[in-house]
């Protein structure tokens, strides 16, 4: 049976008192891991849903180049709409008679321009994610696809 007093080296009694729970340097020290790893994690996680978001932009700027080879071998030149006119989510059928489909939750706004023989199609997000960096993309007639400004890697 476990005494319920001690005694000190002066002679007076102490009760055995059980440690329940954490300190609140113990507390403080996780919370400081806990912040340090999120500061870690969180760039890398905005990082990697940017890139997954441009796989929109290179997959239709891929579609319009596919596209744009088979109207110049129907009609010796490229498709170039008149100025100013580009698709997005509210303008899904700008590109129609290219046949390109823009999808309702579309991110991008995409613009071609050039003339008979050549072209260049352009793929512009203006928010991405939650900083104010834009997200530019190009692809030309020899399928050349380049990141103007790549959101991924602007912090």
């Amino acid at each position: 049976m476990k005494a319920l007093f001690s005694f000190n080296r002066i002679g007076k009694a102490n009760k055995h008192h059980r440690q329940r729970g954490f300190s609140l340097i113990e507390l403080l020290i996780v919370l400081v891991i806990i912040a340090i790893l999120a500061g870690i994690a969180i760039p890398r996680y905005m990082s990697s849903t940017t890139k997954a978001k441009q796989t929109e932009a290179k997959e239709i700027l891929n579609q319009i180049y596919l596209l744009e080879r088979s109207y110049f071998q129907e009609n010796d030149e490229y498709f170039i709409p008149e100025a100013g006119i580009f698709a997005d989510k509210d303008n899904p059928d700008a590109f129609s008679e290219l046949g390109v489909e823009i999808m309702p939750s579309a991110r991008y706004r995409y613009e071609i321009t050039g003339d008979q023989d050549h072209f260049i199609a352009s793929a512009i997000a203006l928010r991405l994610d939650d900083d104010p960096a834009i997200d530019h993309w190009q692809i030309d007639e020899t399928g050349m696809l380049r990141a103007i400004v790549d959101d991924s890697k602007v912090r």
